[in-house]
């Protein structure tokens, strides 16, 4: 057996996961169609092909630990200069989105990974491409909205060809949003 690299990660579903990707091709992100729209808890990891079974089982233990929370994407950021990325912010579930991906990368566990930058939970829009499309990027979504509810994650696999393909997905035990305390809904912004 050799090594694969996989990932963990939050779907964006549709049918926002496909119009973003769209949008990201539009772009002229060549890694655009190999990369399933996401927001990322572990990211690309190699390991053992034969530690695999061990990583799904963690998997399943952090999900079955879990509950489900709100997602919400609004407006645009960039890690630029430091990275040539332009993404879609998290606004709401960030903080799960921190504590799943510390529990996925536990040092303890079968995929403990430390980071390049520190975690900052977001969906990549552009990345590496020239300075005028990350631009256009930034601008073009800046008003971008979306919101689900997030009842789980899944484990991906990258290919030889660099497309990133689900292996499994782990729902989490408690699949019902909780209202939230205190929330007060006025038109489509929250009050807080």
């Amino acid at each position: 057996m050799g090594t694969v690299t996989i990932g963990v990660s939050i779907a964006v579903p549709e049918p926002h996961g496909s119009e973003l990707q769209q949008l990201r091709a539009g772009f002229g992100d060549a890694a655009a169609h190999g990369i399933p729209t996401h927001v990322t808890l572990l990211p690309p990891t190699e390991i053992d092909e034969a530690s695999l079974p061990a990583v799904e089982a963690h998997l399943a233990e952090v999900a079955a630990a879990g509950r489900a929370f709100p997602m919400r994407l609004s407006g645009t950021g960039t890690f630029r200069p430091v990275s040539p990325v332009v993404f879609v912010r998290v606004v709401e579930g960030a903080e799960a989105c921190t504590l799943l991906q510390q529990q996925v990368r536990d040092p303890a566990g079968p995929a403990p990974r430390e980071l390049q930058f520190p975690y900052h939970p977001h969906v990549t829009v552009a990345h590496g491409i020239d300075d005028a499309a990350m631009d256009r990027a930034f601008e073009e979504l800046a008003g971008y909205e979306a919101e689900w509810p997030c009842t789980g994650f899944a484990l991906y696999e990258q290919g030889a060809d660099d497309v990133w393909r689900k292996l499994r997905e782990f729902p989490f035990r408690g699949s019902v949003v909780p209202p939230q305390a205190g929330r007060v809904e006025h038109g489509s912004v929250p009050i807080r």
